[in-house]
């Protein structure tokens, strides 16, 4: 059953997900060498706590921490450790804040110091395949369309899909109907209508589109120990536009600042 959204939800979704931008960009400059990323979790959970926030990844279905940290081959759902970021690693930091009872869920992928020309390259590929399946999200389109438009973007750029890990419904709960594939076909799928909240997020693979989980239970790898990259932004999609609730803009003010 898909929720569709009243227009004042949609206005509060907007502050859950406002903050979860917020936490990123409060979190940007200790994205250096050194860092653990047990860290840069708890300076999260403060933040959030903080500015009247609930963490919306802790403790779910187990989950336990603020923050899902990704390094280099790492995929999806990383939890934070020790480890120490390194010059040229590339880390997805995907997090969840819950406000006024609806979640926010935005997932931004860090250079650490000087990358490669190579990580670069999938960075860039895998943000602007996130925009381009943003593009086909409107009403009368189907979520084939916005699968469509990512996969083929992707492997153009001779990339990897990620099969096992899709996009989805959001609102009073971080996973509602329906799945966003990353891949699919144009004209399948359920048709898009008006006041849809939907989290997008392309996982992209340098290599092979296979996957494998760690034995933690929750770390995603690839399989050909190839990197992998994230983004995500939340969307609600109006009767004449599509509105990203997420933002990436206040992020990228501070990356600019460390680099």
């Amino acid at each position: 059953m898909i929720y569709y959204k009243t227009d004042s939800e949609i206005e509060l979704m907007k502050i859950s997900n406002l903050m979860v931008s917020k936490t990123h960009a409060a979190i940007a400059h200790m994205m250096k060498p050194g860092t653990k990323t047990i860290d840069i979790d708890k300076v999260a959970e403060e933040f959030i706590r903080d500015n009247g926030g609930i963490p919306g990844f802790l403790n779910y279905n187990g989950f336990p921490n603020t923050l899902c940290i990704s390094v280099n081959n790492q995929v999806v759902h990383g939890i934070p450790s020790k480890y120490e970021l390194r010059e040229g690693d590339i880390v997805s930091v995907d997090c969840g804040v819950i406000m006024n009872g609806y979640n926010g869920d935005s997932c931004y992928t860090f250079a650490i110091g000087e990358i490669s020309d190579e990580k670069k390259k999938l960075l860039k590929v895998t943000r602007e395949a996130l925009y381009k399946g943003i593009e086909q999200a409107k009403v009368g389109n189907r979520i084939g369309d916005i699968s469509y438009a990512i996969q083929k973007h992707a492997e153009e750029n001779g990339y990897g899909v990620v099969r096992e890990l899709v996009g989805h419904g959001i609102g009073k709960k971080l996973h509602e109907a329906p799945e966003v594939p990353n891949f699919g076909r144009q004209g399948k799928g359920i048709k898009i209508k008006k006041n849809l909240t939907i989290a997008i997020e392309p996982m992209i693979n340098m290599g092979r589109k296979e996957v494998r989980q760690s034995s933690d239970g929750w770390t995603i790898y690839t399989l050909d120990k190839l990197p992998s990259a994230h983004f995500e932004h939340t969307i609600a999609i109006k009767k004449d536009k599509t509105e990203i609730l997420s933002n990436f803009d206040i992020i990228d003010e501070e990356v600019k600042k460390i680099n």
